[in-house]
């Protein structure tokens, strides 16, 4: 009755085989013996009694499949619809039965400044916060890029006399010549080492940060020396304003689209067209020259009017107003500089020659340094002169003025050595129409309008900031003091900030590519965070240690100017938190090519500073009022970042990884209050017994600075920031210990 298995098959009822030559016996409950003859007979030549053979026309039910020949029990306990056969496609694989099990990663020891990374999974690992596959990306940071940009060594093969017959071609190198001794491998040239393509962007990158780094250095010595020349009074802010009159006029004309459009334009015919984009490079270059000569031409013969827009406190006093054009006569021929030093930079960058463009400017600083030199040797320092804008005589203007424009020539002129080595030669052409600048100019207008809402709250800023210092009759109390103090607050941003964001800007346009929202999310965390480990210490050491920053460096200007400019460097200390961190969400409204939100962001932050800063010049004190711009520039800029934060957020699916974010900058400001608090004491004290000449100022800063950064890493460490110990490790690594 029950179903036969293979087991049964070729045994007897006792276990035994049958006789050879009987037929197998069938189990099929209906069926009947069948007698030999109804057995189709094998064929012709065939022994009827093969073992192999002789049940092959047998009925078989598990061949066929009979239902009749199932087991009717074992059927009726199987309930196919309590177990279904699993759908199509989700059959799961089979897991290997002996597997190692993964390695489990020791917890974490406080005591321990940076805890070794968890190894990258296999795969691609874009969502993970540290970014791509730490196997087949090469992280570089800026102290590489300068420390190893001359390490390209070419490496000994031990083992290429194994395969010496596959050199020549293929041809096997004949056995009887004798081998000659290896001849000492010279020096490789520069630039053409076996470090191949990674080993040039290595080193174009080491010339661009070195370049950057020298030419901020220089433009602050530059800043220096003119305060020491003309003070921190009238004299200072007529010349301050004319060699910004220039930059504006610049970046609101030309400026603005030429960096943000022009140049990706530029490259993208340099590599599509046949001539590798020397015909658009000349048409473009031709365009600039012809509109920003124009442009110089109506700015000169309105001198006047621009300098009344500009600051009307310095344009109704007559011998200010004297001495303010004159300065802008002879400044405003840079305009044309400017604009034919960039683009010449940018085709040069198109060509893979980074470094002209980045070191040219040190030339400008070094003229516009060397200027100032031979007034003060001519003239005296403000601090020995006491020259104002009744006394500077005429010769002195000129010479401050030929030597301003004179930096601009030759930082513009210095490009040709470097495009003449490329190949390109400039030929004027003036066939504009039919070739896409038309529609150049329409992707601008969103850039042209970012430019025009920030340069409104920088206007603003000025006249109030002129009429301010002119109302004290103080020294150190108007635009001069404002710019020498936003000059040194922003250094960490341009090194620190730029630098981190330098690094993930790849990644985070590449992310916003593939419609990645998750690796954008993380890309700008972690930009966050790594660049506050710096930030917010600074910040906070700006706002206790920023009177004896400002009197050690503008001494020459007079300690009262320099207390002035100490205040309101300590008025924009907290400030730089916010500023960064407006820098950082910004890139990735970039990274989706989104421009329009940026100007928005840029109307509310200019619309704040200026409503805030004219609340401060009507409220405050004229000694006082600049202080209050100062902070009103902080404010502004922590408003904007709550409407960016909040944009970049729905953008991004509802997430920016705001809670990892807030807990790194709530434990990084604990941390920095106590240390703040302390440096500012010590400081305060030092000041008072040594007073506030140059001796006085250098030693507070320095204790101060000490306090300052003993007490932090104290209470960073107990807190257990893991930024700040990403960071001291990766230093302790550096230096080998």
């Amino acid at each position: 009755m029950n179903a036969p298995y293979d087991g049964d098959r070729g045994q007897g009822a006792d276990g035994t085989a049958p006789p050879s030559g009987a037929p197998y016996p069938s189990h099929g409950p209906q069926q009947a013996e069948q007698p030999p003859a109804a057995q189709v007979p094998p064929q012709a030549g065939e022994a009827a009694d093969d073992p192999y053979i002789q049940d092959a026309y047998d009925h078989d039910p598990y061949r066929s499949r009979d239902l009749s020949a199932q087991d009717p029990v074992s059927e009726a306990l199987y309930d196919r619809a309590a177990h279904p056969p699993p759908p199509p496609g989700s059959f799961q694989q089979q897991q290997p039965l002996y597997q190692q099990p993964p390695a489990q990663q020791p917890a974490p020891d406080p005591r321990i400044w940076a805890q070794t990374p968890p190894p990258e999974p296999d795969g691609p690992s874009r969502r993970l916060p540290y970014g791509d596959d730490a196997r087949s990306v090469q992280f570089t940071g800026v102290d590489d890029l300068v420390t190893r940009a001359g390490e390209d060594k070419t490496e000994h093969d031990a083992f290429a006399h194994l395969y010496r017959d596959q050199q020549a071609g293929g041809r096997p190198v004949a056995a009887a010549e004798p081998e000659p001794e290896p001849a000492p491998a010279p020096t490789p040239a520069p630039g053409k080492g076996s470090g191949g393509r990674a080993s040039g962007l290595l080193k174009s990158s080491a010339v661009m940060a070195a370049g950057t780094m020298v030419s901020r250095l220089t433009g602050f010595v530059r800043s220096l020396v003119i305060t020491a020349a003309l003070g921190a009074a009238v004299l200072g802010d007529a010349y301050t304003i004319a060699l910004t009159l220039p930059t504006m006029i610049y970046i609101l004309t030309v400026g603005g689209g030429l960096n943000s459009v022009f140049v990706p334009q530029l490259v993208r015919a340099m590599k599509n067209d046949e001539d590798g984009g020397e015909a658009y490079a000349n048409r473009l270059l031709t365009l600039v020259m012809v509109a920003l000569g124009v442009i110089v031409l109506i700015a000169v013969f309105a001198a006047p009017m621009l300098i009344q827009a500009l600051s009307p406190t310095i344009a109704g006093e007559p011998p200010a107003n004297s001495v303010a054009v004159t300065f802008a006569r002879f400044c405003l021929p840079t305009i044309f500089f400017m604009g034919v030093h960039v683009v010449m930079g940018q085709i040069l960058n198109a060509r893979g020659r980074f470094g002209a463009m980045m070191w040219t400017p040190v030339l400008n600083n070094i003229v516009i340094i060397f200027t100032f030199g031979l007034f003060i040797w001519v003239y005296g320092s403000f601090s020995e002169s006491r020259m104002s804008v009744q006394t500077i005589p005429p010769e002195g203007v000129r010479l401050l003025a030929v030597g301003t424009l004179l930096g601009l020539v030759v930082q513009a002129l210095a490009m040709i050595p470097y495009l003449r080595e490329t190949g390109f030669r400039f030929r004027p052409r003036f066939d504009w129409k039919g070739q896409g600048l038309g529609k150049t100019f329409k992707l601008a207008k969103w850039t042209v309008l970012f430019v025009l809402a920030n340069q409104a709250g920088v206007l603003v800023v000025t006249q109030l900031s002129t009429a301010a210092g002119a109302a004290s009759d103080k020294d150190g109390a108007g635009f001069l003091a404002y710019s020498n103090a936003q000059l040194i607050w922003g250094m960490p941003q341009a090194i620190i900030t730029v630098s981190v964001m330098a690094a993930l800007l790849p990644r985070i346009s590449r992310a916003a590519h593939d419609d990645d929202a998750g690796a954008v999310r993380d890309d700008i965390s972690q930009g966050l965070r790594n660049s506050a480990v710096a930030i917010v210490p600074v910040a906070f050491s700006f706002l206790a240690l920023g009177v004896p920053m400002c009197t050690l460096l503008y001494a020459s200007a007079g300690n009262e100017a320099a207390r002035s400019m100490g205040f309101i460097l300590m008025a924009f200390g907290l400030g730089l938190i916010p500023y960064s961190v407006q820098y950082v969400v910004l890139r990735g409204f970039y990274a989706y090519e989104d421009t329009r939100t940026p100007f928005y962001n840029t109307v509310i932050v200019a619309a704040v500073n200026a409503a805030a800063s004219a609340a401060c010049y009507f409220l405050l004190r004229p000694e006082w009022a600049v202080v209050g711009m100062a902070g009103s520039y902080g404010l502004a800029y922590a408003v904007g970042v709550g409407v960016a934060w909040r944009r970049l957020r729905n953008r991004l699916g509802g997430d920016l990884d705001g809670a990892n974010v807030v807990r790194t900058y709530a434990r990084l400001c604990l941390a920095s209050l106590p240390a703040a608090a302390a440096a500012g004491a010590v400081a305060y004290f030092v000041l008072k017994a040594l007073g506030e000449n140059a001796l006085g100022s250098l030693v507070a800063l320095v204790a101060g600075g000490a306090m300052l950064l003993g007490v932090f890493f104290t209470a960073a460490r107990r807190m257990r920031i893991q930024e700040l110990n990403t960071l001291v490790g990766m230093v302790r690594g550096r230096l080998g210990r």
